[in-house]
This record gives structure tokens, sequence and C-alpha cells, in this order.
């Protein structure tokens, strides 16, 4: 609805610019001029200016710029007209607007305030009603005490018909308007929610608009016939579209601003979760999928985008439109990796380390796709590898952009040991609607096709033993021919015995790469500091093998989440002090590591 040019005047002259901003930043005097730290991009040294007299801000860093109005709509996320209102009414300015404006608004302000008392008095039952006994109890038993509810003003709709539309008085508009109740078959008023705890819904400037309701577990004499859904929410409505509203922005969105990063969540317990974890930029969606709509909102907020979901449904959104959100919006999706079986509310209560971790260290959609689908692959043999190949092809295959799809590409390939070639030509067919050629595991006939730090290691051990006599263990060569040949010179001692013995057992393609090796002219005479370049990076490889299988036993819950994140941060400085000052000592330290991890002998 259109404002006239001279209600924006007035509004513009009426606003002081330098005590609207404060609300917001810590402003100094300097001069004529106020100075301060951007609200709108993280600084240590302030570079945002506002000039009083002209009520005008600019900032020198990210050059955000405007007036009293502009500062509104960006700090709030309003449009123009309703910045322009609340600005009216924060000066104590009368808009001339026209009466369907006016009739509208003050129906939109009656709604507003009518969800605004139900809230306050579904809240205080919970906090003082003796009827919401067990709804405090359940509240308790999840972590949240009577400071949390009070900051998120959750509440308790007692388990009655009418209790919340006889005390607040409620007539059949007010009711309908706001979904917090209907008049049912007998023609009598109802309310929406009853014996459910009470989560209220706010928009993103703090305005309660609707509730979601939980019902409690089912105690001692529960009635087992009846059945209702887990949680129930508000309808649409006027003041509320559940496909635009994000739950906890309201709350979060300051966190979002100076983190760059926003979470997602599944449900209400879960946001409150992260808040008591100490990350303060959760939402939720509100018993919707999230859509265009969510993600046309979190974009004005932040860049990067962290689905917290559990480990089943992480992987479940639609891929082709997670992808089109991501470059239609310029944002990138990742997927903090939880471990399977926990939500981020047990997850916070239990290990709140954990879960910090895992956002801190969330994957790429794409990325978290791919993992999932190698670690459940069985990629010991040959035909395991294939056919894991065959499901990321698949994967990678729905992504749009061909630079992202190639570095996919390389990054399996190098894992399954299958050429890159045949991944991205099985990944091109897929995408013009073509069945890719079959998979097969890359050929080991050539030792250049081998893992290069694992196979110098060899020609060391053949030409140069001296340098890594008892520096080298079987876990450290993830191939199995390179294994089958270190294993070989270990047991047999001389070369021509250790060939002698994998030809008697078959392995002759091990056999032949022995061969090979015993005869090649070596290109250069190695130095102790090159053999341990070599054993460092083949240490370096296995324990970010190790690093991964401790992972995967985290999400499937083999390990508990205490354990096998102190287990992860082990392998991690483990690694740093590798790359230290510490040399041999780290060296000695990682591989007797690594022989405990697999209870296997010095061989």
């Amino acid at each position: 609805m259109a404002i006239s040019d001279d209600d924006i005047a007035q509004v513009r002259a009426a606003t002081d610019i330098v005590a609207l901003i404060s609300e917001h930043v810590a402003l100094k005097k300097s001069g004529r001029r106020w100075s301060g730290l951007c609200p709108f991009h993280g600084e240590k040294t302030p570079s945002f200016s506002v000039n009083a007299e002209e009520g005008r801000y600019y900032c020198f860093g990210c050059r955000a710029s405007g007036d009293a109005i502009t500062f509104v709509r960006e700090i709030s996320h309003l449009d123009f007209v309703d910045a322009v209102r609340q600005l009216a009414e924060r000066a104590g300015v009368e808009l001339h607007e026209d009466a369907s404006a006016t009739k509208a608004r003050r129906e939109r302000q009656e709604l507003l305030a009518t969800m605004e008392r139900a809230v306050a008095w579904y809240h205080e039952r919970l906090l003082t009603s003796p009827d919401a006994r067990a709804a405090r109890d359940y509240l308790r038993s999840r972590g949240i005490d009577g400071d949390v509810a009070r900051r998120f003003q959750l509440g308790w709709a007692p388990d009655e018909w009418d209790a919340l539309t006889k005390t607040l008085n409620l007539n059949e508009r007010q009711l309908l308007g706001t979904g917090l109740g209907f008049v049912n078959k007998r023609d009598r008023r109802q309310d929406a929610l009853r014996a459910r705890i009470i989560f209220p819904i706010y928009d993103s400037s703090g305005k309660a608009v609707a509730l979601g309701g939980r019902i409690l577990p089912p105690g001692p004499g529960a009635d087992p016939e009846r059945h209702e859904a887990k949680y129930k929410n508000s309808p649409e409505t006027t003041i509320y579209s559940k496909r635009r509203i994000l739950y906890g922005l309201n709350w979060a969105k300051d966190d979002i601003i100076r983190s760059g990063e926003i979470i997602v969540c599944e449900g209400y317990t879960d946001v409150i979760a992260f808040f008591g974890a100490g990350l303060e930029r959760a939402v939720a969606t509100c018993g919707t999928a999230l859509g265009e709509d969510h993600f046309r909102t979190m974009k004005n907020f932040a860049s990067r985008i962290v689905l917290a979901y559990d480990a089943d449904t992480a992987g479940q959104s639609a891929a082709a439109s997670v992808y089109q959100w991501e470059k239609q919006h310029e944002v990138d999706v990742f997927v903090a990796r939880l471990p399977r079986g926990s939500d981020p509310a047990d997850l916070a209560r239990k290990d709140p380390e954990a879960l910090r971790d895992a956002v801190a260290h969330a994957l790429p959609f794409l990325a978290f796709r791919l993992e999932r689908v190698l670690d459940a692959a069985p990629l010991a043999t040959a035909e395991g590898r294939a056919r894991a190949a065959d499901a990321a092809m698949a994967v990678i295959a729905e992504h749009p952009n061909e630079l992202v799809r190639d570095q996919y590409i390389m990054s399996v390939a190098d894992r399954l040991r299958i050429e890159a070639n045949v991944l991205r030509a099985g990944v091109e067919a897929l995408r013009r609607g073509e069945a890719p050629a079959p998979v097969a595991s890359r050929s080991t006939s050539t030792s250049d096709a081998l893992p290069r730090p694992a196979l110098e290691a060899l020609r060391l051990l053949v030409h140069q033993r001296h340098l890594v006599e008892g520096r080298l263990i079987g876990a450290m060569f993830d191939n199995d021919v390179q294994r089958d040949v270190f294993e070989s010179l270990v047991d047999a001692g001389a070369v021509s015995t250790a060939v002698d013995l994998l030809n008697a057992r078959g392995d002759t393609e091990a056999a032949d790469l022995l061969a090979r090796i015993v005869v090649e002219q070596p290109g250069r005479s190695y130095s102790a500091l090159d053999a341990f370049a070599v054993i460092a990076q083949l240490l370096r490889a296995a324990a970010q093998r190790e690093q991964r299988e401790i992972e995967r036993e985290l999400r499937s819950g083999d390990l508990s989440p205490h354990d096998g994140h102190a287990m992860v941060r082990d392998v991690k400085e483990r690694l740093l002090a590798l790359g230290g000052d510490e040399g041999v000592s780290a060296e000695i330290d990682l591989r007797e590591w690594l022989l405990a991890r697999h209870g296997a002998s010095r061989r």
C-alpha cells in the first residue's frame, strides 16, 4: 500500500538516526560524525559512519549506505512500507493511508495482539499451573529448564476443550484469523490445541504469528485408543505462512548475520538444543519440507546453510532442488554429520562438543551424499568397488556444474582405485539419459597405476633397505597388491624367496610387481630425508583412512559420540605432530597407534 511522499518525509525528519542505530551498534562521536562497528559485516576496526544532520550512514568496509528507512529494512528484513510504519509508530507520526489499508492494518494488529495474549496465557500456565507438572517434568528431562522455557516463551495448553477461548473471551473472527480455535459442529467456540506443550512461532521481527503443539509421551494409565499426531501446528492464516516462516529466526538472526551461517533443523526442540550448545543460529521449518520460499528468506541472512537433520533424513532432500537453490540464491548447502541414530537434541545433552564439531566440519551436500554411498559399500573387493562406483556416478551426475562434477569424479576415482576417465564417461552418459558402461576396477598391471608413495616405499625396501628397515607396517599399504609384496618381503627376507612365495600361493600380480621392482634401474639414490618423506606420506594416508573409519562407526552408532569424537581429535593431533618439528618421534608414535588399531604385528 502506497504511503504519501509527505508522510515519508515527515517520518525521516522525525527519526533520530543516531538513536535508532545506537539500538543495534555502539556509536561514538568523532567530530561532526558518529562511528562504530558495521552491523552488516564482521569487522574489528570501526568503518561505519553516521551523519546525524543529513540522516545518512555509510560503511567504508562493505559500502552499505542509506537513511533511517534503509537501515530498518536491512536490519529487520522488512519491506519499505513496513519499515516506514515501524518508524512512524516509533516517532509518533500518524500516516494518512486510505480507509481500506487502515482497516486491513488494524485487523492484522488485532490478530497479532490476540496471538500475543494467547502466548502469554499458555506460558503462564506452563510456569504455574498444577496441571502442567507433567509438561514441566518432561521438558526438564529434555534439558529444558525454567530459564530456557522463559527465553522461548514455551507454554502449556490444558486438557480442556475451550479454556483459552473462555479465559480470553475470543470471538470467532479472532479464533479463525489466528488459528487458535474454531467453531465446532455444535456451534460452540473451541480451542485448537489441548494437552500439548506450546512452542510459539514468531516472524523475523519478533511478532508471534502461530503455535506448534507437542503431545506428552503416554504415561501410565494412558488411553490406548487415543492416537494423536505428535505435533500439531497452526493452519495458514493472514498472519502466518508456514512456507515462509522459520521457527527461531527472530532469536537467531543476529548470530546468523555475525557468523554468515544458518543451521536448519527439523523441530523446535532441536533449535532450542542448538542454542543451549552455544550455536544460536539454528532455525527449523514449521511442519513442512524445506522449500523455495525458505531459501528465499535464508539468503537474506547467510550464504552458508547447514542442514542438521538426523543421519537418515539429511541426504533425502531432493538433490536437484538443492542444487538449483544453491545456484539461484547464491548459497552453499552443507550437511552436519551427526552420529547415526542421534538427533541434535540428544547430542546437545550428551556431547555438545560433538554437536559443535559436526557443524564446524559439515560436508557440502554432494560430498555428504557420496560419503553415505561409499561408506555403505564393501570396498575390499574389486566387485564391491565397481558397484560403489556405479552408485557414486548416479549421485555425481545430478549436480549441474561440470567443474564440481569433475572434482568429485577425481576424488571417487582415487578412493575406489578406478580410472577417472571411466567414471567421467559414465557420469556424462547418465547426464545424457543413457546407461553407463560397466565399471571394472582399475588395472594394476603396470606399476605406474599403483599408489606412488607405497610404490616408492617398496623400491626403498628392495634397493636401500637400511633406510626403512622396521619403519613400515602392513596397515600403511592400502593397495592389496602392494601390501602382499611388502608382507612377502618381511616374511621371506630375500627377494627371490619372496617372489617364489607369492607365486606358490597364486598371487601372480604381486609376484610380477616385485620381480619388476627388483630389476628396475633406480632413478636416484634416496637420502634419509627422502625416506622420511615417503614414510610420512604413507602414515598420513593410513591415519586419514582410520579417521574416516572412526567417523563411519560414529555415524552407524558402533561408537559412542564421546569416544568417537575423542578418537578423531586424537588422530588429528597425531597428524599435526607428524607435520611439525617432532620428526621421527611423531612417526614412531603414529606407527604404534596404527599397530594398536589393527592389532597387527610389526611386519
